[in-house]
């Protein structure tokens, strides 16, 4: 079966609308980066040492999901969840911050949209998606909050569809458009998040709501002809018991190839497998699966259905509410999220702002078909500079090496390990199911026979803080195989006390002595994102360090293994600032 596009007419008009308006469109881009260079902030002050250089967030206050991220005629939009009152406390009316982007990486601040206009949204708007209907109209679906305190979904659309920045947004009349009733046995309290809608060969749309019932998380699947009249499907898309309410579902096809490419969001077909991704509200991580969307029955069918603590995640680390979108300018498929603070309520309220985003990643699926493939977009290389290059070296055991020359709170770190002897590799231990719980109990300072070895990142010149990125090796000689670990262990991170120092764990599914060990480590004064294995599995984490900020900060490759490893490869460079307001 060949693929479908819902959106091949919509492509067609878009080409001829681009030639006869490129003049003006190419006017407003050259005015945008206009925009960038005045929005641009001066270099981080003393008083904040924990504000990000190069990672998205708003000036001040609170931030949270991403919403309705797209790119419309040729400009990145980036719609989030935003509290406009309360500094960095959350308490307050919800509305959508919009920013907008050439690159992705450098954000000019569009104005606040979603603002309460009508009883569905009274109480605030949350989190929803973007969908270019035909004509190549953008419409957002969004979860707005009656007076009561009831989740309905409402529809907004551009005021003005010539402005490529699209400042201004109006609700349609008719909304709310899906609602909880008596009849559709729908929980008014957990009825929320919109995905991105499809459009199958019937002519219909489709979209998907997050829900539960008592501990029945469910994709909810809503149809539509006109993107008005919305009918619920009499089955969920997909539903899973004991794992409490599903926000923020996103659904979307990958190639079954593995090529590194997306696909757009309406794509069927053999040549595509699909993925079904929600945000779990009790355990604050998202999870996915990978699987096959049965379009004449209008159910999903994962290869591995969620299991928990087992289930395949996009990050080990602290990365919630997560969302996509197809980059149709570079058949890309890009993924952003949430990083929440791990710093007190009262801290956030001090410094004035609480959310970042982490950087944005093309996603597509492994040639195993078994797990999704994550990588940052290249264009944040353009903030590489001063590259540092180790040369290739033995790190012996219970040793460091520290990598001067860089901007060690501001850098991005490429390196790869080889394992020299793996007979003193430590025993796995089968009962050893929990990465996690794992990583807290052999941390950092823990020395085993192959690791632990990485980086010690945000580091203080006399290692009283730092935040661990490493890999231990174990050998489960019953399966004859090895056993990788990956953690992130943030327990020596900061002084300070009241942050949480939780230390994140996941196994790396790779032969160290046949592929070696890659790491790529992205560092950002109160973030640290690293990816193992060309972006197999990803940790981030927040961190909150009162030594090592600004030129106080280290960088270090170390070994507290009792074997010797090689460094066959590191490159490290220094960020420079994005510009972002």
């Amino acid at each position: 079966m060949a693929l479908f596009y819902s959106t091949k007419l919509v492509y067609s008009l878009l080409l001829a609308s681009l030639t006869l308006g490129y003049g003006v469109i190419e006017l407003q881009a050259s005015r945008h980066v206009q925009n960038v260079a005045t929005y641009n902030q001066s270099l981080l002050s003393d008083d904040q040492p924990y504000r990000t250089a190069y990672h998205f967030q708003p000036l001040k206050n609170w931030m949270n999901d991403p919403c309705g991220p797209m790119i419309y005629r040729g400009i990145y939009h980036l719609f989030y969840q935003y509290n406009p009152i309360g500094d960095g406390s959350p308490d307050g009316p919800r509305v959508w911050g919009h920013s907008t982007s050439l690159d992705m990486v450098n954000w000019t601040p569009q104005p606040l949209t979603l603002q309460p206009q009508m009883v569905s949204n009274m109480n605030g708007s949350y989190t929803g998606s973007i969908t270019i209907l035909q004509g190549y109209k953008p419409a957002i679906l969004f979860t707005g909050i009656t007076p009561k305190n009831e989740q309905v979904q409402d529809l907004a659309l551009p005021k003005d569809l010539s402005d490529p920045f699209l400042k201004e947004w109006v609700l349609v009349p008719q909304n709310p458009l899906m609602y909880p009733t008596l009849e559709n046995n729908i929980n008014a309290s957990s009825f929320r998040d919109p995905t991105t809608a499809w459009m199958l060969p019937d002519g219909n749309w489709r979209v998907v709501i997050g829900s539960k019932i008592d501990r029945l998380g469910l994709a909810l699947l809503f149809k539509s002809r006109d993107f008005i009249n919305w009918v619920q499907v009499d089955h969920p898309l997909y539903s899973y018991d004991q794992t409490g309410m599903w926000e923020c579902p996103d659904f979307f096809p990958v190639y079954r190839s593995g090529l590194p490419i997306g696909v757009d969001t309406s794509a069927i077909g053999p040549i595509v497998k699909h993925v079904l991704k929600i945000s779990l509200d009790d355990t604050k991580h998202d999870v996915y699966t990978i699987g096959t969307y049965d379009t004449m029955r209008d159910a999903y069918v994962p290869d591995v259905g969620f299991e928990n603590d087992s289930s395949l995640r996009y990050d080990y680390g602290k990365y919630y509410a997560a969302k996509t979108f197809y980059d149709s300018s570079k058949m890309q498929r890009i993924l952003l999220s949430w990083v929440n603070e791990s710093s007190s309520l009262e801290d956030d309220i001090k410094k004035g702002w609480s959310g970042i985003h982490a950087i944005p990643r093309r996603v597509w699926l492994d040639t195993s078909k078994k797990q999704l493939i994550q990588w940052p977009i290249s264009e944040i290389e353009l903030l590489r500079v001063n590259p540092v290059i180790l040369p290739t070296q033995v790190l012996k055991g219970g040793s460091t090496i520290e990598i001067l020359g860089i901007t060690a709170a501001q850098a991005d770190v490429e390196l790869l390990f080889r394992i020299r002897d793996v007979s003193i590799v430590e025993r796995f231990d089968a009962s050893w199911t929990n990465p996690q719980l794992l990583c807290s109990q052999k941390g950092a300072s823990v020395s085993g026979g192959l690791g632990p070895f990485g980086l010690l990142t945000l580091a203080s010149k006399g290692l009283e803080e730092y935040t661990a990125v490493f890999f231990r090796i174990f050998k489960d000689y019953d399966n004859n195989r090895f056993v990788v670990l990956m953690c992130s262990d943030q327990s020596r991170s900061s002084l300070n006390p009241t942050p949480d120092k939780t230390t994140y764990g996941t196994f790396v599914n790779v032969d160290p002595t046949f592929d070696g060990l890659r790491l790529r480590t992205l560092i950002d004064h109160s973030i640290v994102e690293s990816f193992a294995s060309k972006g197999k599995n990803v940790i981030t984490a927040r961190v909150y360090p009162t030594l090592a900020i600004y030129d106080k900060a280290h960088l270090y490759a170390f070994n507290y293994g009792n074997g010797s490893v090689d460094i066959t490869w590191l490159t490290a460079w220094s960020m420079r600032k994005a510009n972002i307001a």
